[in-house]
């Protein structure tokens, strides 16, 4: 059985089981490339170790490639096509989880600050739809393809709500927003019409100077000139640089932060932050709930204000 269409096969039954399978099926036909026009049968250990390891140190992707590469050989070897796998029997410990970054407040506002002021004149991404999108990731939570993917039918500012259509997992959902993002997109929203860009509402919502969809690939090369004017930098020591993406993971743990200075029931509202998000389960949100300094503190005075009776009985 020829490899190529054996894993075309697996990727389309996994799909039809509706599991989305994007990310597990970009690597598989990685492997296809790497190892060339072969038999499932052909394919040596070797071939899977030069593609497993690929250039630099040992990532959280290479479990991801391996992960991808295991259930399908699970699947070729059920149905006989391989009486072996060819994968490494030894594999190496996974990279220390992987700690997205959480913006200071200050840092924040010079980050918008920045934005309302950048300019790029060859850049097809304008300050003004950059600002835009930057408070879409953090005033509403979204992720970068959800906010690059709404359309101008999906912006209601009348009513202050943005509807987010078959997100990461085939979920439609409604996002309402706050008054001050709703006026910085109705501002935007004004600018957009006098630039003469297309109304249809079917059109990209945030648009580039020529009125096409911006690309994530645009968004993240001008986050990272934008990081750069507003001075903002990882001294942790980690290997990643702040990203466009924890902008939504700073989201949710300013709105914890502010739940527990509210005096709030906390574990109540965490399942509804967890819909805002368009989360499956709260357990995705714990994730994104990185303990920052100024998070623990607030939960250290909640427990010790919950404390304190317990402790004045002694």
């Amino acid at each position: 059985m020829n490899l190529a269409q054996l894993v075309q096969d697996y990727v389309a039954l996994k799909q039809s089981m509706g599991s989305r399978f994007r990310t597990e099926a970009t690597i598989l036909k990685a492997f296809c490339k790497a190892v060339g026009d072969v038999a499932i049968t052909d394919v040596a250990p070797q071939q899977v170790e030069r593609y497993l390891a690929g250039s630099g140190p040992v990532t959280r992707y290479w479990h991801r490639k391996y992960e991808a590469l295991s259930g399908f050989y699970r699947f070729a070897l059920g149905r006989g096509y391989v009486a072996l796998s060819p994968l490494p029997k030894t594999v190496p410990k996974r990279p220390s989880p992987f700690r997205p970054y959480i913006f200071p407040e200050a840092e924040l506002r010079r980050l918008f600050e920045a934005a309302s002021e950048y300019e790029a004149p060859r850049a097809a991404l304008q300050g003004t739809t950059l600002r835009p999108l930057l408070l879409l990731l953090y005033g509403a939570g979204l992720r970068i393809g959800e906010a690059l993917a709404l359309t101008l039918g999906d912006v209601d500012l009348s009513a202050s709500l943005l509807t987010i259509h078959e997100s990461k997992f085939y979920k439609t959902r409604l996002v309402p927003i706050g008054p001050r993002l709703t006026a910085t997109l109705r501002a935007y929203a004004d600018e957009r019409r006098r630039q003469g860009h297309s109304n249809h509402l079917a059109g990209p919502f945030l648009v580039t100077r020529t009125g096409t969809a911006v690309t994530r690939g645009m968004a993240e090369q001008a986050f990272v000139r934008l990081r750069t004017i507003a001075g903002i930098a990882r001294e942790d020591g980690a290997r990643y640089q702040p990203r466009l993406h924890d902008l939504r993971h700073t989201m949710a743990v300013h709105r914890l932060v502010a739940w527990y200075r509210e005096g709030a029931d906390v574990q109540r509202l965490l399942p509804q932050l967890a819909t805002y998000l368009g989360h499956v389960d709260v357990a995705a949100t714990q994730r994104y709930l990185t303990m920052t300094p100024e998070l623990l503190r607030e939960a250290s005075r909640r427990f010790e204000r919950y404390a304190q009776p317990e402790v004045g009985h002694e």
